[in-house]
C-alpha cells in the first residue's frame, strides 16, 4: 500500500502506481532524536531521505568556525547534501536534527537503479533539482537586495514550522545576521 505522503513527495505525472510502490520499496525506515548527526562534514553521502516528520538543518562552519545554517529540512521534503551524493565527494556540511525525526532512506546504488530504469523517477528527479536551483538561487539574490527584516518577514509567512521548531541562533544565521541583530528585529516587531 502507498503511503499518501509518500505520494506527495514523488508526485509526477510519469509516476503512475506501480512506479511509485517500487520507489516506496525501495526506502527504509530510519529514525534520529534530536541532537543527532545525520551526516557530518568529510563523509561522502551514501544515500538521501524523505523526512516524514520532524525539522533538521544543514549546517558549515565558516572561517572564524561559527555554525552557519545553510538549509533546513521539514516535513516531506528531501534531506540531502546534493555536492557529495553525486559528486561522490566528501561533504563540507553536516546535517543534523533539531527535533526527533522519522525518515525513509533509499541508498544510493538503489537510486541510481530507479533513477535509469523508471522514466518518470528520472523526470522527477530533474525537476527537484531544478526547483531547488531556483530556490537557491532565490536565497542568495534577496540575501542582497532584501533587508534583515524583510527576510525574517517571509521566512515566517513561508516557513513558520522552523520558526517554531529551531533555536533561533539558527535562524538569525540562516537569515545571515547575529543574534543581536536578530532580537532587536524580533523586539520592534512586537
Amino acid at each position: 500500500m502507498i503511503n499518501e505522503w509518500f505520494a506527495q513527495v514523488y508526485q509526477h505525472p510519469l509516476i503512475d502506481a506501480s512506479d511509485l510502490q517500487k520507489i516506496q520499496e525501495a526506502h527504509y525506515p530510519i529514525q534520529f532524536k534530536k541532537g543527532d548527526f545525520i551526516f557530518k562534514k568529510g563523509e561522502v553521502s551514501d544515500g538521501y531521505l524523505i523526512l516524514q516528520s520532524g525539522l533538521m538543518r544543514s549546517f558549515a562552519w565558516d572561517y572564524n568556525g561559527d555554525d552557519i545554517t545553510t538549509d533546513f529540512f521539514s516535513d516531506n521534503e528531501v534531506v540531502i547534501d546534493v555536492l557529495s551524493l553525486f559528486q561522490r565527494i566528501p561533504s563540507q556540511e553536516n546535517i543534523q536534527a533539531l527535533t526527533d525525526c522519522i525518515c525513509w532512506k533509499i541508498d544510493y546504488e538503489t537510486f541510481q537503479e530507479l533513477y535509469h530504469t523508471i522514466p518518470g523517477f528520472s523526470e522527477w528527479g530533474r525537476l527537484w533539482m531544478t526547483n531547488r536551483m531556483f530556490h537557491f538561487k532565490q536565497r542568495m539574490v534577496e540575501m542582497v537586495t532584501l533587508s534583515a527584516k524583510d527576510r525574517y518577514l517571509q521566512l515566517l509567512k513561508e516557513k513558520p514550522k522552523w520558526i517554531l521548531q529551531s533555536p533561533l541562533k539558527y535562524i538569525a544565521r540562516y537569515l545571515g545576521i547575529t543574534d543581536t541583530s536578530f532580537s532587536r528585529i524580533r523586539k520592534e516587531m512586537s
